[in-house]
């Protein structure tokens, strides 16, 4: 009861968070780069996280938060709350409708809830563990596609893939020829949503961090898919590599991620 709880308040700050974006769709006051010439950060980002953050540290004060603009605030390591306020900036800041709002729950390490909601459909994904996967409260599972040939898939690029020679290029060439194709989102935890609701068979990429994985791993796997790092095993939310499919292509998706 405790942590379905914890679940129920995280989808009403959800739901202020996505009041807040929604607001200010088209009215960016402020655009900056953390690194590089991809990596944007909005006005919008820095005021969805305060709540967020504000809005925890108030209901939870003891539980530990890693968010992505403003970094680590740990507290009990037993309690840790994972969040990216809009996961896929650069089509926020270019009003492309493609973004969200990223929050995942672990307890003890092991991941206990996760929602994604994209404000431009009203769509929430979520999942708690050992109850399955929802979109906006009915029941998901992933597709049933056999054949990697028969697949569509989604990834994509690192911020630094103009300086870094592991930038997905090659992986991108490779599966585009051999599947019905690559789709390129720009927002990592939705494409993780897709793989879960059977819109997309498989999932890769690399670089990415806790807060764009932890949510949509757990919505991944409670909907009956496979997660893992690109050589099949265990993946855990700090693995720079992640592999996400229904579970029938995984192999065929491993063994070409391997060429």
């Amino acid at each position: 009861m405790f942590v379905e709880n914890i679940f129920k308040f995280a989808v009403k700050i959800t739901e202020k968070a996505n009041r807040i974006i929604l607001k200010n769709l088209n009215k960016i006051r402020e655009i900056s780069y953390k690194k590089g010439d991809f990596n944007l950060v909005t006005n919008v980002d820095k005021e969805v996280e305060t709540l967020l953050i504000k809005e925890i540290a108030l209901k939870f004060p003891n539980h530990s938060i890693i968010a992505e603009e403003s970094g680590k605030h740990i507290k009990d390591p037993d309690y840790e709350w994972f969040i990216d306020p809009i996961d896929g900036t650069t089509n926020f800041a270019h009003s492309y409708p493609c973004f969200c709002i990223s929050i995942g729950f672990a307890r003890k390490k092991k991941m206990e809830f996760g929602l994604i909601k994209n404000p431009g459909t009203g769509d929430l994904y979520s999942a708690q563990k050992n109850k399955g996967a929802k979109l906006n409260g009915k029941t998901i599972k992933v597709s049933k596609i056999r054949s990697l040939k028969d697949s569509l898939l989604v990834t994509g690029f690192p911020y630094d893939r103009r300086t870094s020679k592991t930038n997905n290029f090659n992986h991108f060439r490779n599966l585009t020829l051999c599947s019905h194709g690559v789709r390129r989102d720009g927002a990592a935890a939705l494409d993780l949503c897709y793989v879960a609701s059977g819109a997309v068979d498989g999932f890769w990429e690399l670089k990415l961090s806790p807060w764009d994985v932890a949510a949509g791993m757990l919505i991944v796997e409670e909907a009956g898919g496979k997660i893992t790092n690109f050589k099949g095993n265990k993946f855990d939310i700090y693995c720079k590599e992640i592999v996400a499919s229904n579970g029938f292509i995984h192999k065929e998706l491993i063994k070409k991620l391997n060429l």
